[in-house]
């Protein structure tokens, strides 16, 4: 399929609307800075991670040879698919969704309130909530339109992409500094769950629900894999080696192994079959 023709002006977006998006949401940020030094790691986090999943967004979207003016589009989701985190952190102290509010929501309703996008067409304002509103959704819905799924199914391989980066240097690090932030506060146990071990070995995402140990998050965002649409993402994770990155701060067990060498011929697999 020639995705560039499943594309319209709706999802199109000028140099010049983008450059003024990207000055608001910086000055915007700049509004929740404290001199409380964890509040601010944590808004520091979030800033450098949207603009860490634009350059990403950026990347994929080159490599499907879109438009310059459907990537700027694509950026702009990027750089507001988290806006509520930092309203979320300052009313609840959490980037926890089921302890606070969904972070779309908030993110979404900001963006309206402070007519943010106003300039855009009525369309275009609507495509760009509802690929933010679909970024953290555990599954896609049915019922979009084609270019809704597109854009959402970019951002979403864009936004796992920094994450695993994010997540990586912190597990890496986590005994100078802990961020319950990051760790949604789960006990740090070598423990792994039944649920979790046999979600992935079946192939099947991880539910936030079913967590009980910051090891089954670990591997939750491991099987963040079978989430992936696009083959630059897929080949990313294997040269970046993000699995055994991840891999590697986990008990070194047979479960894990397993685990391991199913996600990695999995990802393996992937890049074959788009490659062939």
């Amino acid at each position: 399929m020639d995705l560039e023709k499943t594309l319209t002006e709706v999802a199109c977006i000028q140099q010049k609307t983008a450059l003024s998006l990207k000055f608001w949401f910086r000055d915007y940020v700049r509004t929740y800075h404290l001199d409380d030094k964890q509040y601010q790691r944590n808004i520091d986090l979030k800033y450098e991670h949207t603009l860490s999943v634009c350059k990403e967004i950026i990347h994929i979207g080159r490599t499907l040879n879109l438009s310059r003016e459907n990537i700027q589009f694509a950026e702009i989701t990027a750089l507001f698919h988290d806006v509520g985190r930092f309203e979320q952190y300052r009313r609840y102290g959490t980037f926890v969704d089921l302890k606070s509010e969904n972070h779309s929501v908030i993110g979404i309703n900001i963006l309206k309130e402070k007519q943010v996008l106003k300039d855009l067409y009525p369309e275009t304002q609507m495509l760009i909530y509802r690929t933010i509103e679909n970024h953290n959704r555990f599954r896609l819905p049915d019922g979009e339109s084609e270019i809704c799924l597109f854009f959402s199914k970019l951002l979403r391989d864009a936004d796992k992409l920094d994450i695993w980066r994010v997540v990586i240097q912190y597990y890496q690090n986590m005994h100078l500094s802990r961020n319950s932030g990051i760790e949604l506060d789960l006990p740090d146990t070598d423990k792994i769950s039944d649920h979790v071990y046999h979600d992935l070995m079946s192939e099947k995402l991880v539910r936030t629900e079913h967590l009980k140990t910051l090891n089954d998050f670990k591997l939750l965002q491991m099987g963040w894999i079978y989430d992936i649409y696009f083959l630059r993402t897929y080949e990313l994770v294997q040269e970046r080696r993000y699995l055994q990155a991840i891999r590697d701060t986990l008990p070194n067990t047979e479960k894990i192994n397993i685990l391991y060498n199913k996600l990695s011929d999995y990802v393996q697999k992937k890049i074959t079959a788009g490659r062939s």
